[in-house]
């Protein structure tokens, strides 16, 4: 019983390490406390996104832009809904953390204009905009 358990354990570790999209370096820069700027884009029809430029391009200009207020960005692409033949609610989300909700504001404000005017070279979709506080 143990042999076939010990391979299983190891399949299952590796199976939720690739799973992993942030290295953990980068998610040990979170801290409760942080302000997160969740961005989602949501699915449906007729709705597009090219990946290739939001992560390559969008994002890294957006990095830029805010400067060294951003401590660290990072983005999810949709795969499923809940089950795996479910469409996926949500076709990407854009994560920004900030050490506080001021820094945030005194970035993206006089930035606003190009960031936002960028979105129609990636996508035909509205973002949701949430700001939280990270709590855990």
């Amino acid at each position: 019983m143990k042999n076939k358990i010990l391979p299983l354990m190891l399949c299952m570790v590796l199976f939720f390490a690739s799973c992993q999209g942030t290295p953990p370096e980068e998610t040990s820069k979170i801290k409760k406390g942080m302000t997160k700027v969740t961005i989602l884009y949501p699915n449906g029809d007729g709705k597009t996104f090219d990946m290739d430029y939001y992560s390559n391009k969008h994002m890294p200009m957006v990095a830029n832009l805010l400067g060294d207020s951003l401590k660290l960005f990072t983005i999810d692409k949709g795969i499923s809904g809940r089950t795996p033949d479910e469409p996926i609610p949500y076709l990407a989300i854009g994560y920004l953390y900030f050490d506080q909700l001021s820094a945030y504001q005194n970035s993206f404000g006089p930035n606003a204009d190009k960031i936002v005017g960028d979105i129609p070279n990636y996508t035909n979709i509205q973002p949701v905009v949430q700001i939280s506080e990270v709590y855990e």
